[in-house]
């Protein structure tokens, strides 16, 4: 997605999206929520496994607000996507984020050190993790349309927590983050 052609754009933010297959395996993730963290984790391996001339497997950020830093974390990782490197520099956010992911992240969702945890904090913390400079774009003005661009898809789909999976875009239940690698290639065929 981009500005609108009316002004100048200045930026673009890379989709997410990696593979080039008929099939689309969409993935609705909360970078902070060790299920998500564990789904992403089996991603490359997916994309190995059943093959990018397949499968097109695409990341939907779902922030959730019982995940208290996930709307300036899922910011950054749409932040980095308008850097050199697109989609990749998203996900070495993404990666840096699971990595770390008690850094940015409460203990029970509602206490321990991040309480006194800043916004810039939390991006400095990213910065330092993935080895990406993300303050200036985070601060790109209208990057929130991506932001919202996500929450409204997941809303449409009817996709509330993650991680949800879709396949071609149908909400499939039976999917599951502890599920083998093995077992998402072969509902994908």
């Amino acid at each position: 997605m981009t500005q609108p052609a009316s002004s100048a754009p200045t930026w673009r933010a890379d989709p997410l999206a990696w593979g080039h297959g008929p099939r689309v395996f969409e993935v609705f993730l909360e970078p902070t929520c060790p299920y998500s963290v564990r789904a992403f984790g089996k991603l490359d391996a997916l994309l190995d496994t059943a093959g990018a001339d397949k499968i097109t497997i695409k990341i939907r950020l779902q922030s959730q607000p019982w995940h208290m830093y996930s709307g300036v974390i899922v910011r950054c990782i749409l932040a980095a996507s308008t850097l050199p490197g697109g989609k990749e520099s998203a996900k070495a956010v993404m990666a840096a984020v699971a990595a770390h992911r008690e850094e940015f992240e409460f203990e029970r969702h509602c206490g321990g050190p991040n309480m006194d945890a800043t916004p810039n904090d939390i991006i400095a913390r990213l910065e330092r993790y993935s080895g990406l400079a993300l303050r200036e774009a985070f601060a790109i003005p209208g990057l929130d349309t991506e932001v919202k661009w996500h929450a409204k898809y997941a809303r449409q789909n009817g996709i509330h927590v993650s991680p949800t999976f879709m396949i071609d875009g149908l909400v499939d239940p039976k999917i599951s983050s502890g599920d083998e690698v093995a077992a998402w290639a072969e509902r994908l065929r």
